[in-house]
């Protein structure tokens, strides 16, 4: 009997209470997992102590620091011999028949690299998880067409992938910390000559958002929007580069300035102010001083 096909890593960062229904919901479908690798990421949450002896089946890595989850997910890599991978975040439950849907589809799919299931919402509602074109792809020309494949890219929260074609490609590019990391890797594979995959007979709930739940709103802002300008400086030309810059800076003075008008206005400070720290912070990150 060969053994199971899948090898499924997690990456954690202070979402205990959400693993705890992850590695259940795993639980029930562990006929088709090979390896189940978590890695910690520093958390300092006590309620973390006792998954592991709760869940002997799974390999745990603990780090003395937060990593990131491209370098998480890769310090996982050496631990998985399964030929796909799937990449799950902690606040994600597997509904039933899932993993055999996702291992269905890409066994169906040779040309497809790596694929993402239907995500829903706590209440059920489905939440959008793919997209037809990278951020800034209307203003970048050339630099992303003729790719294989209708998908551009898929949510990170749950991702299944042929292990060959990742490691082909390199694993998750580090520079990338928490946000990007996914639309960076299926670029990459396209350019390589795959196709990104969308599995809508499997359905996986995602409560978002939780590692970040601690911080303040603006510097979870603030982090998309570098990353969103690392990716341009990756794979775009510089001359696309600087219209994608210059035209978010000219939608941020133009908020801005909106912005103070109604509070001039009398609009609500409480209203006013978060908007207007967003769009400051976005006049920064796009500017030629902010290396991310």
């Amino acid at each position: 009997m060969s053994p199971p096909d899948i090898s499924v890593i997690i990456v954690n960062y202070n979402a205990a209470e959400l693993l705890t229904d992850c590695l259940a919901s795993l639980c029930t479908q562990r006929d088709l997992i090979r390896e189940l690798v978590v890695v910690d990421n520093a958390s300092t949450e006590a309620a973390l102590a006792p998954l592991a002896g709760r869940f002997p089946c799974a390999r745990w890595l603990y780090n003395d620091r937060n990593l990131g989850f491209a370098k998480a997910n890769n310090q996982a890599l050496a631990h998985c011999s399964a030929p796909y991978l799937l990449f799950l975040n902690p606040d994600t439950t597997l509904c039933q028949g899932a993993l055999a849907a996702m291992l269905g589809f890409m066994e169906g799919a040779p040309a497809a690299a790596l694929a993402g299931p239907q995500i829903l919402t706590p209440d059920g509602r489905p939440q959008q998880s793919t997209a037809a074109r990278y951020p800034g792809a209307q203003r970048a020309g050339r630099d992303v067409a003729g790719l294989p494949g209708a998908i551009a890219w898929i949510l990170g929260a749950c991702m299944i992938a042929r292990r060959s074609a990742v490691q082909a490609a390199g694993g998750f590019d580090e520079q990338f910390f928490l946000y990007g990391e996914e639309q960076d890797l299926c670029l990459r594979l396209r350019r390589a000559g795959w196709h990104i995959g969308f599995i809508a007979q499997a359905r996986v709930i995602h409560w978002g958002g939780h590692s970040e739940r601690a911080n303040p709103p603006i510097e979870v802002w603030r982090r998309k929007c570098r990353a969103e300008v690392l990716f341009y400086r990756k794979h775009y030309s510089p001359r696309a580069v600087a219209r994608i810059r210059r035209a978010n800076r000219l939608q941020a003075a133009w908020r801005i300035a909106t912005l103070k008008l109604a509070a001039w206005l009398g609009a609500r400070a409480e209203t006013v102010a978060p908007k207007l720290a967003k769009y400051r912070a976005a006049w920064d990150v796009y500017g030629p001083r902010d290396t991310g």
